[in-house]
């Protein structure tokens, strides 16, 4: 299945990568900046958006949305990849499935469990073996991210916009579980790569930014203090500017 995708300015693409539950809105913002000296390329995943919802019942793996951006990738050639949570776990699949098409990686907070060892993912939230996917698991599945009453706290149109999508985001994070990419995997990544997170965010994707960073042979780490899982949202003026200034240095190199 191919995906919806839209497109800015002129010059090497950056692609940036949604996180789950969410859409190519996310990268708003940032698209308009990059646009001003590249080309910013920014698609809805599967389920999400303008490339259409993800029917109700039907299985799905993230390797759906791999396989779909890779075609994607092919057809605009080597890329920046940006990505957040969900959207960075599939830029760093992308990265490994295709590295001479990936030009650098900037990352806020991947989820790349495979990473965790036994006592690691004892962190997790039982989220990842939860099998609903209806107003309990949406509530679980944002305060383990963001704290105990985020989820009451979102107005009612952010809200059913979760609930819209809620089977294909249930899916993507059991699936998620079963990564098995582990540190000897990304140490062949010889890309140049910007891991960012918040000091805020949960313990178990801290210890996946840490092995990441000690993984990756050119990797650089950047903690926002204050900052959670959700910062390119919260505080998206920062963490925008990070990923420019990692682009602005890529070019100079």
């Amino acid at each position: 299945m191919q995906l919806n995708y839209r497109e800015s300015g002129a010059g090497v693409p950056v692609l940036l990568i949604h996180s789950g539950g969410l859409s190519s809105r996310q990268w708003r913002k940032l698209a308009e900046a990059v646009a001003a000296e590249r080309r910013a390329v920014v698609p809805d995943l599967l389920g999400y958006g303008a490339t259409g919802a993800w029917p109700e019942g039907q299985p799905f793996h993230f390797s759906q949305d791999v396989a779909a951006l890779e075609e994607l990738l092919l057809e605009i050639g080597p890329a920046h990849v940006v990505g957040h949570s969900y959207g960075g776990f599939l830029a760093l699949k992308l990265a490994l499935a295709r590295p001479s098409s990936v030009l650098s990686l900037a990352l806020y907070e991947p989820v790349a469990f495979g990473l965790l060892d036994a006592e690691d993912r004892a962190l997790l939230p039982k989220l990842v073996e939860f099998e609903g996917s209806g107003e309990s698991w949406l509530e679980s599945f944002i305060d383990n991210w963001q704290g105990a009453g985020a989820w009451a706290a979102l107005n009612a149109e952010t809200k059913q916009a979760f609930r819209d999508v809620a089977w294909k985001l249930s899916r993507e994070v059991v699936t998620l579980a079963t990564d098995t990419s582990d540190s000897d995997a990304y140490r062949a990544l010889a890309i140049p790569t910007l891991l960012l997170g918040g000091e805020r965010t949960p313990r178990f994707e801290q210890r996946v930014l840490a092995r990441l960073h000690e993984a990756i042979p050119h990797s650089r780490l950047h903690l926002f203090p204050g900052l959670g899982h959700m910062g390119p949202i919260t505080h998206g003026a920062l963490v925008n500017a990070a990923i420019l200034e990692h682009l602005d240095a890529r070019a100079r190199a």
